[in-house]
């Protein structure tokens, strides 16, 4: 009762045309605010406000846990309030700007405009149009040349900015990294700047000093005569580089274990326990394993009494453990005991994501799945052992095929398998073998299985390839669509067992994601044309539109294959050649060269190949 009594006082405060509309939206209570744990403070005793934007809906941005950790951190600062805001589904824009209601902040219900800061998460770059559209729906300049003022600030954070570019025209800057401390430091520097007048440009320069922070302002692109990039001249004492910013002591870390609970279904509806950043392993395609170097885990106890408070602070039914494999978390079977122990009396589920068929448990399974029994998923990548060691993948068909047999002797019935088509050196042989794996997986469950009666479902899932800054196969080609599409055609034709489904990722939004993660400073134009045409929630198949992007690359005079489809020399200038993400890049070309050679290089914990990340811990150690 308290909470329904505090959420109508909260609506009933809102604005009367609010009101008024929200009857007439899907999921309403998307903009109502009023959650429980929310942070609320008296606007008296603030000097700094921060928005903390995710340009996506309410149930991708809630379930983001990068975002509860920010919300709660900067809310731990002395004198300043962080809210969120979120993108509005189309039903809902249409009322606000039918009604002349501007984007506003769900835990005041202020304008967006109102406020000092307002800082973007982006982590996928079909994101980008909306950040326009959600500046835009504010009644903020979408460019930051049309902003001469301090504030608002408008600046962004995110792995989308390791290749801050393509939005440089946007931003006032971005930050590049781990945002915990870098975000206060800038907060922390606003506030001075308010209070002793400093001029926006005075103040992005001090801004640029501060580790981690890219002006977009302080650099000019050259280009030469092909439309390649010259250089990336710097202006005015910028620095030459700029180094991600990483959180040192991760295991010493804020970690939100009161969490905001949503007030509707949000995508990922249970608390989230992040056990360690980074990944020992180095698969060359993955942007992640990379720039969340190094690896800094956390102690088992401390995430035992922080998976316990955030579920006895939330009421949540579920819990899942948090890395980018799970399984390589050396005490997991600590934690998990430990977790358990609070878990199964009260029927709350624990789940293990991001496993691994190289170190599957099947005790750990039992263990986990005492409460409820889920499906199975790993990713192959890649249906040939040639090629998965091409991506430096690491795992053998025998560790795939082993850990079916055991989970279908433990009555599992239900496995995903994830791969990738296009990776550079693929061929014909390594498609059709993705459809000869899973027939494999099928006579695994038929020679193992200890419940046959409930059938067995195969899902094998198909994305295409897209080169990635700062890895490996940045200087990749990705395939052109019909070449993909014609892979897709190849493999559904060799998978015709009833038990398989084939599901796959459309080519056309994989070819404008490639473009916007590569992309220079020109992209900025073919974005914003997008956005007047009417281009928003662009990774929504909902409002995508493939000829729009098109007609935008058109009408800029802009070739998109040459940001995608094309192979880039070593000796390249490239668009985030200012970023220093601590990965050396003679590592990158080594690791190019070893895939060419179909050569592994052994994961961190079996021997350190001297990437220079660890050089970021100033002195620490990486866990790896």
């Amino acid at each position: 009762m308290p909470k329904l009594t505090a959420l109508k006082k909260r609506m009933c405060d809102m604005d009367k045309k609010l009101l008024r509309i929200l009857p007439k939206v899907q999921k309403p209570a998307r903009y109502t605010g009023g959650e429980y744990n929310q942070i609320i403070k008296d606007k008296a005793s603030v000097d700094i406000r921060m928005a903390l934007c995710f340009p996506d809906t309410y149930e991708i941005g809630m379930s983001n846990l990068g975002i509860r950790i920010l919300y709660g951190i900067i809310n731990e600062m002395d004198g300043v309030w962080c809210e969120r805001v979120f993108a509005p589904w189309g039903d809902m824009e249409n009322e606000m700007r039918s009604n002349n209601i501007p984007l506003w902040a769900l835990e005041s219900g202020d304008p967006l405009a109102e406020f000092d800061a307002i800082g973007f998460s982006i982590g996928y770059e079909m994101a980008y149009t909306n950040v326009l559209n959600m500046l835009d729906l504010a009644g903020i300049p979408i460019r930051s040349k049309d902003r001469p003022e301090l504030t608002p600030l408008v600046f962004a954070g995110g792995t989308s900015c390791c290749n801050p570019e393509p939005m440089a025209d946007f931003f006032d800057l971005c930050v590049i990294g781990e945002g915990e401390d870098a975000d206060r430091e800038l907060l922390l520097l606003l506030r001075e700047a308010k209070k002793t007048g400093m001029s926006k440009k005075e103040f992005l320069s001090e801004a640029a000093k501060i580790e981690g922070i890219y002006v977009p302002s302080l650099y000019e692109p050259v280009y030469n005569e092909d439309g390649t990039l010259k250089e990336l001249r710097t202006l005015e004492n910028a620095p030459e580089y700029v180094t991600r910013r990483i959180v040192t002591d991760f295991d010493g870390s804020y970690f939100p274990v009161k969490p905001v609970v949503p007030s509707t279904e949000i995508v990922h509806d249970r608390v989230t326990l992040e056990l360690f950043r980074g990944c020992i392993r180095g698969c060359r395609f993955c942007q992640a394993g990379f720039v969340y170097r190094p690896v800094r885990s956390r102690n088992v106890n401390r995430l035992i009494n922080q998976g316990i408070d955030s579920l006895e602070n939330t009421g949540y039914q579920e819990i899942t453990l948090s890395s980018l494999s799970t399984s390589d978390y050396r005490s997991l079977n600590g934690l998990c005991d430990g977790l358990l122990d609070f878990c199964i009396p009260k029927s709350i589920g624990l789940s293990l994501p991001s496993l691994r068929a190289d170190n599957f448990s099947m005790e750990l399974m039992d263990k986990v799945h005492q409460v409820r029994k889920s499906g199975l998923t790993f990713a192959p990548e890649a249906g040939t052992q040639r090629l998965r060691d091409a991506i430096n993948k690491n795992v053998r068909e025998e560790d795939i095929l082993s850990t079916c047999r055991i989970a279908f002797e433990g009555g599992w019935n239900n496995i995903k398998l994830y791969f990738m088509l296009g990776l550079p050196t693929e061929t014909a042989e390594d498609v059709l073998a993705i459809g000869g794996l899973a027939m494999k997986v099928l006579s695994a469950w038929k020679s193992y299985s200890s419940n046959k009666s409930k059938g067995i479902n195969i899902t094998v899932s198909t994305s295409c390839f897209v080169p990635k800054p700062h890895t490996p196969f940045q200087w990749e080609a990705q395939v052109d669509m019909d070449e993909y599409r014609r892979r897709v055609a190849l493999l559904r034709g060799n998978m015709r067992a009833k038990a398989i489904t084939y599901n796959w990722h459309d080519a056309d939004t994989s070819f404008v994601e490639a473009v916007l993660s590569r992309g220079d400073r020109r992209i900025g134009t073919v974005i914003e044309e997008v956005w007047k045409n009417g281009g928003k929630l662009d990774s929504w198949s909902e409002y995508f539109s493939f000829e729009r992007w098109m007609t935008a690359f058109k009408k800029c005079g802009l070739d998109p294959k040459f940001y995608a489809c094309r192979e880039r020399p070593f000796d390249e200038v490239l668009p985030w050649s200012r970023i220093d993400i601590g990965v050396k890049p003679e590592f990158f070309r080594h690791e190019r060269e070893m895939c060419y050679k179909g050569l592994l290089s052994p994961d961190c914990r079996k021997k350190c190949e001297n990437c220079g990340a660890v050089l970021l811990m100033k002195g620490g150690r990486c866990d790896g």
